[in-house]
């Protein structure tokens, strides 16, 4: 059966296409949390190639984060910045090392920044 699959995908589809810029950030951090959550719980249980993939995609949203990041535009970006590279490192470390603990540290951090930036999309909505 296809059909819940592709309603998903449709909805999912048009979930990100109607989406104001500050609602994006925060899907994109949501999905970094649940990829890092995902990557640790792979971790704890063993499977090193569910884990690596987990890791190497939450990876690739910060480097997403990093990329669009313009410092000069935003108070603190510098600092934001310097965060994101900190996360960064600590995921290639988490992987490459298969450290549960690492990853339990760059999920504390993903989470951090997942509520920090619902509550800025929170407010910008309300401004």
């Amino acid at each position: 059966m296809t059909y819940p699959t592709s309603a998903r995908a449709a909805y999912v589809g048009n979930s990100v296409s109607t989406a104001s810029p500050a609602r994006l950030l925060v899907m994109l951090v949501e999905r970094l949390v649940l990829d890092v959550e995902r990557g640790l719980r792979a971790q704890v249980d063993g499977d090193w190639p569910e884990a690596h993939q987990q890791l190497l995609h939450a990876q690739d949203i910060v480097n997403e984060l990093q990329a669009s990041l313009d410092v000069d535009l935003m108070p603190a970006g510098t600092e934001l910045a310097s965060l994101y590279e900190y996360l960064r490192r600590r995921l290639v470390t988490a992987n490459v090392r298969r450290d549960p603990d690492t990853t339990h540290e760059a999920l504390l951090i993903a989470r951090q920044l997942c509520d920090t930036w619902r509550q800025a999309a929170m407010a910008a909505a309300l401004s």
